[in-house]
């Protein structure tokens, strides 16, 4: 389109053109409109850039502003530089409804109070959004305190509050404030510097402008502060921003400085970019010496493009006219009172096209070089920054920071998908801190010269002196603290590799009494009065919101204590106390399984455990039960059968023993068992309970519901036993409540009559406090460890405690309770028996199984016929097994009871006279067919008893029967 077809729209530029950085984004300005209209040159509208010198200068920058809406009527103004000059013309823009766009002005001061003005545009990122990398940076390193050193200026200012209020998010805080005047000398300089040096803290992040900064780290190596122990430098993104155009001497006094900048997501457009920028600026500035790009030139190069491109959407197809008048200039202010005094201020009038202007830069999107261009709220949205070391001539990329991943160190690794937000210090690259070194600084220093000494807080106590005893010396008012509790901080002093002063601060009164709870002296800590505390003081989670505590030194618990009463057992069913219930059903169980392993063992070969079944079944029963008391009177024939029985009267034997020493115990010794064994019990039936009085442990029996009315506080083991020993009903205590250390101590005493129950509270146990985000928890922890893990600790509680508490009890009275017996004792006993029992089964098994084979292996039988058969052939008796061979006497049928040789025993005899025999034949010889001892008998028969006595009983001819005789 031909230059006079374009309609010319007058646009404001208000930077302090004399500095570098503003002959800089001037240049980029320029590009940019340039750039923008060479891409479109069928756009309808054309840029006119109006620059203005602010002068560095507030008054300036307003003056320069004023002369641009008044007399130049612009249509919007780029600027101005500094935030504390943008106050002023944000306001001006919005009476004049002229947009105003600022690339340079971050401090969120300028948007933080009040409702927005729709008028200011910040083409910048906000500086608070570059607190959460920082805070980030911090608990990756698990620092804990930070020291914000800025210039005092709305933008030094401005970053300050979001700074203290992200801190406390990773367990940091800000312990003080280095403010330094942006017309400070050196010498103010040096001085801040030392007063910083005299500090523990040694995390300083610095928010200033590079003029500033670079004297405040020339004058810091210079002093040697960059070298010291521990220390960590962090500079903001303007200042990172700018290493490039930093002098050598400059850079070198920064090396191990870690730096935070807006990420510049590298294209071929701002490579092209770059190289163009830099042939044209150093064209037009040749005094200038190896100027460098900065990421506030590309957004002035996109605040330049935006602006074109939302100019084009107003005056869009040659609209540059309404109602026969001209867009693109002012008119007179719609209400306007006459001014009570004459101003400039009041002289011009308002944009036609503002508001349209305002509206289309709040919709422009697209990708710039700084990347993507958008607008939310009338401020740019930025989501990288790119973390750098300073190392030899600038900084060295060592990862990234987005609000999606956190610290990575690689942005492509985390382009395909959300990983989690990290804050792992092995994200970044490596580092090589201030010093050179590559150990990662602490944060903190004692110095050497430090003269401050801890003001340490110690309770002044009534009873438990063996934790923390105070005593002063009336005559020389000298006060000496002595205990356990101050025996171990004090080896845990001594290891720390530094030395540590500190004073012993008694918690007392004028009088010398105690003045409060031990909550009330942990508070102490937290407003200030005290440095620490060492203390019994127990780690309890509302205490750890305002305090920090080292790790523990004592074990952890609140108990019970109460007394022991008699316990009289001697009822009807004593006898059945001495065994659990367990114990009783499983020696009943094997009872009647080691009867039913012999009877299997001896059915067949053994008349004892043959007959009906009801015989069968309680001889079994008879036999098993009677090797209780070994009163068993059958015989035993089989090998395996024997085994069993050796193995099970030998448990026999152990179980009668252990019974009858448990119920000579029950019935002779004299047991106790406490009276009380739940907090639950002692609440049913309003019982009075006790604590050590200022303890803690008052709100946790509030807590509980115990009323007022049966809480007492007792002072020290002497008032407690006294409590204890009248009862509830009787103006004392039922039971003590307190922290396991203290009953042990209690107990030490008195074990005698109490017993200890519990815990009945979980509690973290005794440990030492300080202030919050203290440097100190981490090294005294450390150092607790290394006392509690060696000889020390032994040698402390030996010195306090005397002895092992659960060992020693110096009354003699000591009373034992008896406890009931349980299969956990026993359990190896049942275990022998039993194998021995199933494996005597299964030999048996195989062996019976084998020798009838033949009748599983018949075929032509069915299965349940063969089974039947097994079963009848297990009942017989085994005529091969010895106890049913034929004994050794004569068989003959005929037997001259005179002449026998045999013993006399109960047998039965048949006698038969003459030829009437049924074994001999018509001639009186013995017949050969009738030899068979199944024969039938004659009627005449008769059957004479023999008997030991020699007496001959008759029997009845029914009652015969063949015996081989």
């Amino acid at each position: 389109m031909a230059q006079n077809d374009t309609i010319p729209v007058k646009v404001g530029v208000v930077l302090d053109v004399e500095t570098p950085v503003a002959k800089i984004w001037l240049s980029c300005l320029n590009m940019g409109i340039s750039d923008f209209y060479a891409s479109h040159p069928q756009f309808n509208t054309r840029l006119i850039l109006n620059t203005r010198n602010s002068e560095r200068d507030v008054i300036g920058a307003a003056s320069a502003a004023l002369d641009l809406l008044k007399n130049v009527q612009v249509q919007a103004i780029l600027g101005p530089q500094k935030s504390s000059q943008a106050k002023f013309i944000i306001n001006l823009g919005q009476n004049a409804h002229v947009p105003i766009l600022s690339f340079s002005a971050t401090s969120p001061s300028l948007t933080s109070s009040g409702p927005r003005n729709p008028y200011f545009f910040r083409t910048a990122t906000n500086d608070a959004s570059q607190v959460r990398p920082i805070s980030s940076l911090v608990k990756a390193f698990g620092w804990r305190e930070v020291v914000p050193i800025y210039a005092d200026t709305d933008y030094g200012n401005g970053i300050i509050p979001y700074l203290v209020d992200s801190l406390p998010e990773v367990d940091a805080r800000v312990p003080y404030r280095s403010v330094i005047p942006p017309s400070a000398s050196d010498d103010q300089i040096v001085s801040e510097l030392r007063k910083l040096m005299t500090m523990q803290t040694r995390v300083f992040v610095v928010h200033m402008w590079n003029d500033l900064g670079s004297r405040l780290f020339t004058k810091a190596h210079e002093i040697g502060m960059m070298g010291l122990p521990g220390v960590v430098w962090i500079i903001t993104q303007d200042f990172t921003d700018l290493l490039n155009s930093l002098s050598p001497k400059v850079v070198k006094s920064m090396q191990g400085v870690l730096g935070v900048k807006t990420y510049e997501p590298e294209s071929e457009e701002l490579e092209d970019f770059r190289i163009r920028w830099k042939m044209k600026f150093q064209r037009e500035n040749p005094t200038i010496i190896d100027a460098q790009l900065n990421v506030m030139g590309l957004w002035a190069y996109d605040s330049a493009f935006a602006l074109a491109l939302a100019v084009e959407k107003v005056l869009k197809n040659g609209n540059e006219s309404e109602n026969g008048k001209s867009l693109v200039s002012y008119e007179k202010r719609v209400n306007a009172s006459p001014a009570k005094y004459s101003t400039d201020l009041d002289s011009f009038g308002v944009s036609k096209i503002g508001p349209k202007l305002c509206e289309a830069l709040s919709s422009t999107k697209f990708r710039g070089l700084a990347g993507d261009f958008s607008l939310v709220d009338g401020q740019l949205q930025s989501s990288t920054f790119q973390i750098v070391n300073v190392n030899g001539n600038g900084g060295r990329e060592i990862g990234f920071w987005t609000p999606q991943n956190g610290l990575t160190r690689n942005l492509s690794l985390n382009s395909s998908g959300n990983y989690g937000y990290s804050t792992s210090r092995s994200n970044l690259g490596p580092i090589i801190w201030p010093g050179e070194s590559t150990v990662v600084p602490k944060g903190w220093d004692i110095p050497a010269n430090y003269e401050k000494r801890l003001r340490i807080g110690v309770p002044v106590k009534d009873g438990f002196k063996e934790f923390v005893d105070v005593k002063t010396d009336p005559s020389t008012n000298v006060t000496e603290v002595t205990g356990f509790s101050i025996d171990v901080f004090m080896a845990a002093v001594e290891k720390l590799p530094y030395s540590l002063p500190y004073d012993f601060i008694p918690f007392a009164n004028p009088n010398g009494s105690c003045a409060g709870t031990y909550d009330e002296m942990i508070s102490e800590v937290f407003y200030g009065n005290y440095d620490a505390v060492v203390a019994d003081a127990t780690i309890r989670g509302n205490r750890s919101l305002y305090v920090d505590f080292t790790l523990p030194y004592t074990e952890s618990g609140v108990v019970m204590v109460v007394p022991l009463k008699e316990n009289d057992r001697k009822s009807a069913w004593v006898f059945l106390e001495p065994l659990t219930w367990d114990l009783w059903v499983t020696s009943t169980c094997f009872f009647v399984f080691i009867g039913f392993v012999v009877w299997v063992l001896e059915h067949r070969i053994n008349e004892d455990f043959r007959g009906p079944p009801s015989h069968q079944v309680g001889t079994s029963f008879w036999f098993s039960f009677s090797t209780m008391v070994f009163a068993h009177r059958e015989r035993v024939i089989s090998n395996s059968a024997r085994f069993v029985v050796i193995i099970w009267v030998f448990v026999v034997l152990i179980l009668t023993q252990s019974y009858t020493a448990s119920l000579s115990s029950l019935l002779t010794v004299e047991t106790l068992q406490p009276t009380v064994t739940d907090i639950d019990q002692l609440l049913k039936n309003g019982d009075k309970v006790g604590y050590y009085k200022n303890s803690y442990v008052y709100e946790l029996l509030k807590q509980q519901g115990f009323p007022d009315s049966n809480i007492k506080a007792y002072k020290s083991v002497e008032d407690c036993e006294d409590l204890l020993s009248k009862g509830s009903k009787n103006g004392g205590i039922a039971a003590a409540i307190d922290d396991s250390p203290y009953m042990k101590l209690f107990l030490a005493q008195y074990c005698s009559k109490y017993k200890m129950i519990g815990p009945i509270f979980k509690t973290a146990g005794f440990g030492f406090v300080f202030s919050k985000g203290s440097h100190l928890v981490g090294d005294i922890s450390r150092a607790i460890l290394n006392v509690t893990e060696g000889d020390e600790m032994k040698r402390i509680e030996n010195k306090w405690f005397k002895d092992d508490q659960s060992n020693s009890c110096p009354d003699s009275k000591t009373r034992v309770s008896a406890n009931s017996l349980s299969v956990g004792s026993f359990w190896g006993l049942f275990l022998i028996a039993g194998i021995v029992s199933v494996f005597a089964l299964i030999i048996f098994a195989v062996m019976f199984f084998y020798k009838h084979r033949q009748i599983l292996l018949d075929s032509k039988d069915s299965m349940w016929t063969r089974i039947q058969a097994v079963f009848k052939s297990f009942d017989e008796k085994d005529l091969s097994s010895h106890t049913f061979r034929k004994s050794n006497c004569p068989s003959s049928t005929v037997m001259d009871v005179q002449n026998s040789n045999c013993p006399s025993s109960p047998s039965n005899y048949l006698v038969y006279s003459g030829s009437n025999s049924p074994f001999y034949g018509e001639q009186g010889t013995l017949s050969s067919d009738q030899a068979s001892p199944e024969v039938a008998l004659p009627a005449n028969i008769i059957e004479l008893n023999i008997v030991p006595n020699n007496e001959i009983i008759r029997s009845s001819p029914d009652r015969l029967a063949t015996n081989n005789v």
